[in-house]
């Protein structure tokens, strides 16, 4: 199942989605399969969640039910259930196997209100230029520095808008594009944002907005991120 997080719903919490889902799936009477023992669980198994305050319109997760149900059926009435910004956008039958093992990559679009699009090329220019780019990050177990640099396949600045600012006139907003591997550590694009004030040091007032537009398997060919449903649909079109 693929599904977004979007507008005012990109601040909920991984734990906050889940708890909503479930109960979208008492509402909507979906036939779920539990878990065993004392304490049974509805089987839902969740792969690759976005960081809480990022939109997304690739994120996936896998349910199981206790009996055979037409995908289209189960796509409506889950959608209907869930709240407008958490839409189901496809449903499809599992071919088998690990669907998590087919998230390989994400791409993000980031917008940097106020900040102009030669200063963030120039910035890219030197992170990408540089083999290692160490920052930290606050975990459950303590600080820990990793390297954001090896994780980005693909990073690229384009030109948007940001709207007027205080005095009347355009702000300016410069666009990344990136690519980045699923690696351990993850590498997020916060992670990527504090490189690129080490390295550059790139200077970011406002909030940014940060959006997931795809996550899947890596073409390396073309360095690109495919469609981790791809493989369910051709089961079902060529049973």
């Amino acid at each position: 199942m693929r599904y977004a997080k979007r507008g005012r719903l990109r601040f909920t919490s991984h734990r906050d989605f889940s708890r909503a889902f479930e109960r979208a799936v008492f509402r909507a009477r979906v036939p779920m399969a539990y878990s065993s023992g004392f304490n049974p669980h509805p089987r839902i198994s969740y792969a690759g969640a976005a960081p809480t305050g990022s939109a997304s319109e690739a994120e996936y997760l896998e349910i199981a039910l206790a009996r055979v149900c037409d995908a289209a059926e189960v796509h409506a009435q889950l959608d209907e259930a869930l709240p407008p910004g958490l839409d189901v956008l496809e449903v499809v039958p599992s071919a088998g196997g690990a669907l998590a093992e087919r998230l390989e990559a994400s791409v993000w679009e980031i917008r940097l209100a106020g900040v102009a699009s030669a200063a963030a090329e120039e910035a890219v220019r030197r992170f990408l230029a540089t083999e290692e780019v160490l920052v930290e990050r606050m975990t459950k177990k303590g600080l820990r520095t990793f390297d954001s640099r090896g994780a980005v396949l693909r990073l690229a600045v384009t030109d948007g808008e940001a709207g007027p600012g205080s005095s009347g006139s355009s702000e300016p907003c410069a666009i990344l594009h990136m690519v980045l591997r699923h690696d351990t550590p993850a590498v997020r694009p916060d992670d990527i944002l504090a490189g690129l004030r080490e390295i550059a040091g790139l200077d970011i007032a406002a909030a940014p907005v940060q959006q997931r537009t795809a996550q899947g398997p890596i073409d390396p060919d073309a360095g690109t991120v495919g469609d981790p449903l791809a493989p369910d649909r051709d089961a079902v079109a060529h049973p």
